[in-house]
């Protein structure tokens, strides 16, 4: 898969954390076709068998994902972070304050002054002042990484993904079903409209391979016109 504007930064080299939830597994698997693409690393907690059956994947086994450090970073081009959580899955606040902020924070605070592109799977309405603690959560990994020395980077916030994920969520699985059953009186104008994980992986290689600015946000309006 190649896309048709100038690749200002070629992904030659990608490492990936959240690299087995929704969003992880469709951009995994567009990096893998993409030619320019020589080798990406997944980092999991467990070994993969999906994962095993990409040529150019390279799986990075690490229970602890706070363990990663600086030789685990070095020599990429492009740093993907599609990490998150839900309150119910992760098993309280502070779990998932652990998963959605300390482990994303960390993970981006090891590309300050490299020359490594940064892409994040954030969420729509992310603020760091919102009384929803998982918005708040959001916003304050976006506010802290504004605030590092990074050479480039992107923030996605998409709206509901839609997609199969390994895990269920049941509020989630409800809402995808009625969607799927209304879509079509959804304007694509609607900034809340659902996207696919395959659509925020999409803008995220389309992000990596074109973004000229330092620092840039893709809305879930970006998401849906991404080409």
């Amino acid at each position: 898969m190649e896309n048709d504007q100038k690749m200002i930064n070629p992904i030659q080299k990608a490492i990936v954390i959240g690299a087995t939830g929704l969003v992880g597994r469709a951009l995994i698997k567009q990096l893998n076709e993409l030619a320019s693409c020589e080798q990406i690393t997944a980092v999991v907690r467990h070994y993969d068998v999906q994962l095993s059956q990409m040529e150019k994947v390279h799986q990075f086994v690490l229970e602890d994902f706070l363990m990663l450090n600086d030789e685990d970073i070095q020599g990429h081009t492009h740093a993907f972070s599609c990490l998150g959580s839900t309150l119910k899955k992760a098993g309280s606040k502070a779990q998932f304050y652990n998963i959605d902020y300390e482990i994303n924070a960390h993970f981006a605070d090891l590309l300050e002054e490299r020359e490594i592109h940064y892409l994040l799977v954030s969420a729509l309405g992310a603020n760091a002042k919102s009384p929803i603690f998982y918005n708040r959560v959001k916003g304050e990994l976006e506010q802290h990484i504004r605030e590092l020395a990074l050479y480039k980077t992107s923030i996605l916030q998409p709206s509901l993904l839609l997609g199969e994920r390994s895990e269920q969520r049941v509020l989630e699985g409800a809402t995808q079903r009625l969607y799927q059953k209304m879509s079509h009186l959804v304007p694509d104008s609607f900034k809340y409209k659902p996207v696919t994980a395959e659509q925020v992986a999409h803008t995220m290689v389309v992000a990596a391979q074109s973004q000229t600015e330092k620092f840039e946000i893709y809305d879930n309006l970006r998401i849906q016109k991404a080409k």
